[in-house]
C-alpha cells in the first residue's frame, strides 16, 4: 500500500469564518463558518481534486509546501 500524501493546507480567519487552501494544488480550497467545518470542507474538497485529476489523467503533485509559525516582538 502506498504511503498516504500530506499536503500543508494554510487556515485563515475571515470576516464571516474561515477558510483554507493548498499551496501545492492551485484551486483547492474551501470556506467554512467555524474551524471544524472549514477543515471538515477541505478535506472533501482534497479528495474531489485529486479524484478529479485521476479521472482527466493530470499528475498529482508531490506535497513540497511547509508551514511555520513564526515569533515577532509586538
Amino acid at each position: 500500500m502506498a504511503e498516504p500524501l500530506k499536503y500543508t493546507v494554510i487556515f485563515e480567519r475571515t470576516e464571516t469564518g474561515y477558510s483554507a487552501y493548498i499551496p501545492d494544488l492551485p484551486g483547492c480550497g474551501a470556506t467554512g463558518r467555524t474551524e471544524d467545518e472549514v477543515r471538515t470542507n477541505i478535506q472533501t474538497a482534497l479528495e474531489t481534486h485529486l479524484r478529479s485529476m485521476r479521472e482527466d489523467g493530470d499528475p498529482i503533485p508531490e506535497p513540497i509546501s511547509t508551514a511555520a509559525v513564526v515569533e515577532v516582538a509586538a
